[in-house]
Formats: C-alpha cells, structure tokens, sequence
C-alpha cells in the first residue's frame, strides 16, 4: 500500500511539474511573439547598421565576485554601473570549466568536447569561427590580451578571422592592474576603427583574477581598513577561508589581495565604457562582459609563486564548486550586456537560461549573417538579449576533454551530473529551488533520472572516441 502511495505521489508530481511547464512554455511563447515583432525591427535596423561588439573576458572570475552579483565588500563602481545601463543576467553558463575549452565553444559555437584534439594544442582545424563570419559582414576583428585557443605559434594576425592579433600577459607590477596594457592596446583599436565608421568586433580577454594574485600596493589603498567577517559570506565560501588559514594566509590581507585585483579589473572596463561614450558610437555598441568559469581554489604551497594561493579568494555566492567543477560555481558566471535602445535597461534577467555556447549563433543573427556554414550546439538568444523571458530551448552539457570523465546537463529547472564509474551515484537538483546542489534529488525522481540520462548517453555518442 505504501509503495503503490509512493509511486502515486510521484505520478502526481511530474504530472504537475509537466502542466507547470506548458503553462510556463504557453506563456513564454505568447511573450516571444510580442517581443519578436520588436526584435524583427530592430534587427533589420542593424542588418543595416551592424553594431560594434565589444567583448571583455575576465578571467577565473567568480559568479559573485562584483557588487552587483552580490559581494559584499566588492569595489566595481563601472561594471555596476553598465549593468544598471543595460541588463545583468543571473543564468548564463559558460561551456568549459578551464579557459581553453571556454573559449572553444564560444568562439565556434560547439562544445569543446567535439574535438578529435585538444584545442589549446591544435587549434580549431577547419572550423569557423565567429570572427571568421563578422569579416563577411564587413567587420574589422582584433583580439588582445589572452590567447590560449590554439598554440602560441596561432596567435597571428589573420588567424580564425582576426585581422589584428596581439597576445599580452599580465604585468602584475602596473599601479593600473595588470591588464592595463591589453586594455590600453584595444582602446587604440576602438578608437581607430570608429573614426574610421567601420564596424568592429573586438575581444578583450584579460588575466585577472587567474592565479597568481599579487597586485601592486596602490591598488590595495582602497581596502587597507577592510576586516573580513566571515558570516558575510555564505557556507560554500568557508572552505576557502579555511584553507587560506592552513597554509599561512591571513584573511584580511589575502582578500584585500583579491578584491584588489577585481577593483583593477573594474577600472579597467570603465576605460573602455568611457571611450565608446567619448567616441560617440555608444547608441550602436554592443557592450559585454563575462568570465570565463568560476573562481580558482586555493592550492596548498608556500614557497615560489603557490605562496600566492592564499589571495585565491573568489567568490560563487551560494553556488557549490569553482575552477575545475562543473557545479553551478565552476559553470554559472556574471553576464552583462549594454546596448542602448536594445537591450533593456536596468533589467535583472533571473528567469532565462543563456550561455556562452549561444554567442556563436547570436552574434550571426544580430550582424545579419546567414551563411553558417557549420552546424553550432548553442542556440539564438538574441531575442533574450532584447529583452524576453523565455525559456531555453536546448539542454545545456559539459565534459571535459578525459574519455572518463563525469558529463553533466541541465535541462529546464533540473541538473544533473552522471557518473561514468562503475558503483558511482548519479546526482539531481532542482535548480529553481536549490541553485546551491546542496540536496540530490536522484534517489526521489528515477523517471528523470531516466530520461536525462537517455538524452546525455544520446549526446556521448555523438562525440568523438578519444
């Protein structure tokens, strides 16, 4: 009697859980429409006017490690500030969990885990890119900063569409923040190619906050008086200070470290918002900024440059994991775009599922290209970007590049990690209630289980035996 309750119950549960969906899906599709007639005009007006695209990447940036995400001692006056001129997103995902493989699907469009090879080793192979296809539309391409989509040997210009390459690392003696230079070279870029009336795409991938953080001393005058207290932050960050403490840090002193480096960040994007505005090309200037995944850990060490673990200090809020983790801090990042008269104002997006495997595809549609050539894994979210709340209409996947490696999958509200390993558990969370996967849901809903696994073993098949 009670198993024939139990499994009542459970039939009653995704029978509501399924109506809840078609009423949500109803819903977002009547929203769609509306906001699709907006969206047909305004991109006509940009098949005709494409916008400039201006991409800054940080780098092993935490979910909440700016103001407007949530920290609580975060200095980030400028990236506040575009986000309240524009719309912040709360989940939008990132399609690796180290920087090669984020960057792969971005810039192609698939996920990283298509490729016979190693990217960060060979390349892209004949796969086009999304700078390959703005050059079509007439674009001027750059790319400053980080490379590590290819071997040194790649980062020419001319490669992947980019007509202007320039690898610089960081300098972390710059009273500026370290990734002054890169910035100061892309704003050589901006400037040029407006005066010019050109369109432009630009991507600004920086080093901050990736290991090693140690700025220099005039960047932490800001945060000299700071005392951290440690129930500001939320449980998932208490292993962190504790490690911090293992090897020698002294929380005060390494989190003014980190946020530090964050304020260097922050200035340096106001640069850029300062000169599209000064330039005048602020109306037709597709502004964005991201991370590349979640925050590093902090790796026992003391002596050479692990010394510098201890200032590892990233923040994902409540979210589990980081760096390395597929969990929602390793794959959840802040996600802010501008575009005046575009994209919406002061909105906080909590509701849609975006991702950087979307850019790819998104991009096309909003510069008008129509050649794809390739077929791409993200979808076209563009009309998210101007302002809808629908739902996605793809699950999102992640893998590592290990043959044995844990996939992991999010489809609507559900997340789910399954294991490859004989004995192993699968896990479940319902992420509109427990974004932290703190509860595994699996043991309680084996019919999803079922079918998320049918949809994840569909998808390992596709993808190349390594």
């Amino acid at each position: 009697m009670e198993t024939a309750l139990s499994s009542f119950r459970l039939n009653c549960e995704l029978t509501r859980e399924k109506k809840e969906m078609e009423n949500s899906r109803l819903i977002s599709i009547i929203t769609s429409m509306i906001v699709g007639v907006f969206l047909n005009v305004l991109l006509s007006e940009a098949d005709s006017n494409p916008p400039n695209i201006i991409f800054m990447f940080a780098d092993d940036l935490g979910y909440a490690d700016l103001a407007c995400y949530g920290h609580p001692y975060a200095e980030t006056p400028n990236l506040d500030r575009l986000a309240s001129e524009g719309t912040r997103f709360s989940q939008c995902y990132v399609t690796g969990v180290t920087c090669n493989p984020s960057r792969t699907g971005l810039m192609t469009g698939i996920y990283p885990a298509r490729f016979q090879k190693y990217t960060a080793d060979f390349g892209f192979g004949n796969r086009a890119t999304i700078t390959d296809l703005l050059k079509t539309k007439g674009y001027r391409t750059g790319h400053f900063g980080k490379w590590h989509i290819g071997p040194t040997s790649m980062a020419i210009s001319g490669r992947y569409g980019m007509d202007e390459v320039k690898v610089i690392g960081g300098n972390q003696g710059d009273p500026e923040g370290r990734d002054a230079r890169i910035y100061t070279e892309a704003l050589d870029f901006i400037e040029s190619n407006a005066k010019q009336g050109r369109p432009f795409y630009v991507n600004i991938w920086g080093h901050s906050t990736h290991f090693p953080v140690h700025v220099h001393d005039q960047l932490t005058r800001p945060f000299n008086h700071l005392k951290v207290k440690r129930s500001d932050f939320s449980i998932t960050m208490q292993h962190k200070f504790d490690e911090c403490q293992k090897i020698g840090g002294n929380l005060n002193e390494s989190m003014r470290q980190y946020l530090a480096d964050v304020y260097a960040l922050d200035r340096n994007v106001g640069r850029v918002v300062k000169k599209i505005d000064d330039l005048g090309i602020r109306d037709n200037s597709l502004v964005v900024f991201s991370s590349d995944h979640g925050p590093a850990p902090v790796i026992p060490g003391k002596k050479g440059p692990r010394k510098y673990s201890k200032n590892m200090l990233g923040y994902a809020g409540i979210l589990k994991g980081g760096k390395h983790q597929q969990y929602e801090g390793g794959v959840r990042v802040p996600f802010i775009l501008r575009w005046p008269g575009k994209v919406p104002s002061a909105k906080i997006n909590e509701s849609s599922v975006i991702s950087l495997i979307d850019w790819f595809p998104t991009l096309c549609k909003i510069a008008g290209v129509t050649d794809l050539r390739d077929v791409f894994d993200g979808e076209d979210v563009s009309d998210i970007w101007f302002g809808s709340n629908r739902d996605r209409g793809k699950p999102l996947f992640w893998k590592t590049s290990s043959a044995k490696s844990t996939p992991a999958m999010r489809l609507n509200n559900w997340k789910f990690h399954m294991p490859l390993k004989r004995n192993s558990q699968p896990e479940l969370y319902d992420l509109s209630i427990d974004p932290a996967e703190s509860q595994n849901l699996a043991a309680s809903h084996p019919t999803i289980i079922d079918s998320m696994r049918s949809i994840m073993k569909t998808w390992l098949s596709e993808l190349p035996q390594k």
